[in-house]
């Protein structure tokens, strides 16, 4: 169960639009079947936090120097027994059948940079690869969005112009190799926050207004739950 005092720690920024994928997943996942995990891209391990908080051994991964910038991050917390930490290229996973789960958050638009689509496609067959039959990939991604969001990214977003944001139809096509997968979409001005009190704020709009007005593809966060 997601634990709200987590939130910040857990997703750092912009919580209020991308905690719907955090309880998304909490609902779509049977924990007491889930003993190991894998968290790609960590950064500094938000949703290690997580799964550790849910009993699970957890494999916090990113490109390179992931225990220095995760495990101070995760001292406060009494279960940080339960993270372990590996350099990882996502697109070389060292693992096969190997996870119940994988997370990641935010991650496959960096792995695409400068519109190579097949480095992505790449990290997703790495995890399927990684799970175990019938494990879960949860996942939450930065879509392209509408054409606001687009310029406002090239203007104002130091990696805009080099990301590659996926669109709807470019996640089915990732997640086709899965016996099922689902995928939600959310957020809308929230994007637009210059602080994380715009950011709160505009969230509060997608939640009452913009979630239900706006067409699916100009949502700027997917997320969901494929199942190998």
């Amino acid at each position: 169960m997601v634990k709200e005092e987590l939130l910040e720690a857990i997703l750092q920024w912009d919580s209020k639009a991308w905690s719907k994928a955090l309880y998304y997943w909490d609902k779509n996942v049977e924990w007491d079947k889930v003993k190991t995990a894998l968290e790609l891209g960590g950064n500094s391990g938000g949703l290690s936090i997580w799964l550790a908080s849910n009993g699970v051994d957890v494999l916090c991964s990113d490109l390179e120097g992931v225990e220095e910038k995760a495990s101070a991050h995760h001292a406060p917390f009494d279960f940080k027994h339960k993270i372990s930490y590996q350099d990882i290229n996502a697109c070389q996973i060292p693992y096969e059948n190997h996870f119940d789960l994988v997370v990641f958050k935010s991650v496959l638009g960096g792995i695409g940079r400068d519109n190579n689509f097949s480095m992505q496609k790449q990290a997703v067959d790495q995890i399927y690869k990684a799970l175990k039959p019938g494990g879960k990939l949860l996942f939450a991604e930065n879509l392209i969005a509408s054409p606001v969001h687009r310029f406002a990214r090239k203007k104002f977003v130091q990696w805009g112009n080099s990301w590659r944001y996926l669109d709807i139809k470019e996640m089915q096509s990732l997640l086709a190799g899965f016996e099922s997968y689902t995928i939600q979409a959310t957020g809308f001005a929230s994007a637009f926050g210059r602080s994380n009190s715009q950011r709160n704020n505009f969230a509060a709009l997608d939640r009452l207004f913009f979630n239900y007005s706006v067409p699916k593809n100009w949502k700027y966060i997917a997320y969901g739950v494929a199942t190998k």
